[in-house]
């Protein structure tokens, strides 16, 4: 099937202001945009710059916006789209070049939140960390992020405020405070417990709509506002 792709274009060291460009191609079934993208630059303009690595959904180097919405490119089949459909950078995020943004704002906010486990006491001397399975299963839906950027470049409360840490921070922050082995819940929560942090989100659900990992960022963030709340840690 033939496809026309438009892809928003700049380069910051040629160019004035972004533009766009438009390819046509022909797919072979069961291409994704990763492989019209790929065709585009292999074949036609060597000068399109994107990311790409796992070609699996696991490692979030593709992360763009597809035809408005922001989604994984290796994931995103051709078939699902019309024949006419538009590539743009993930938007609010500074673009090094074409579909490359800068992801710097997403780590900063990642790691103000200690995103790792804390323990104040020694680590057990004849056994491991042990944990139910029962706790386990609370951890479902919130460790699998694959930090893409997705959720946080589609939310309004990331486009206003700079200082906005990001539904990918709290989904993260809600991991470890729903780890019963974990000892860091009191500070983590106090770290959220702002202006630019939990009370900053609006329940949008546009990170639900743009996770490519059918997460729920708005979940996470009302448990923990539940949390400070009622004093539940």
């Amino acid at each position: 099937m033939k496809y026309t792709v438009t892809i928003l274009r700049f380069n910051p060291e040629q160019d004035e202001k972004p533009h766009q460009e438009r390819y046509s191609i022909e797919a072979q079934e069961g291409w994704t945009v990763l492989d019209a993208l790929n065709e585009i630059k292999w074949y036609r303009d060597g000068s399109l710059s994107y990311r790409r690595s796992c070609r699996h959904g696991i490692c979030g180097s593709c992360a763009m916006t597809i035809d408005g919405v922001n989604r994984l490119a290796c994931e995103t089949q051709l078939a699902t789209l019309k024949s006419e459909f538009v590539v743009e950078p993930l938007r609010h995020l500074r673009v090094i070049k074409d579909l490359i943004v800068d992801m710097e704002p997403i780590y900063t906010k990642l790691l103000e939140i200690k995103p790792y486990f804390i323990e104040k006491g020694p680590p057990p001397s004849d056994h491991e960390r042990l944990q139910s399975p029962e706790e386990n299963k609370k951890l479902d839906g919130l460790y699998e992020c694959i930090i893409c950027g997705s959720c946080t470049s589609s939310c309004p409360s990331f486009w206003a405020d700079g200082e906005y840490l990001g539904p990918h921070a709290f989904l993260k922050v809600n991991r470890f405070v729903a780890d019963s082995r974990d000892e860091g819940k009191a500070e983590r929560l106090k770290l959220v417990d702002n202006r630019h942090g939990l009370w900053r989100c609006h329940t949008i659900f546009n990170c639900v709509e743009a996770c490519p990992k059918s997460l729920n960022p708005t979940k996470a963030i009302s448990a923990l506002k539940r949390a400070l709340v009622g004093g539940q840690f």
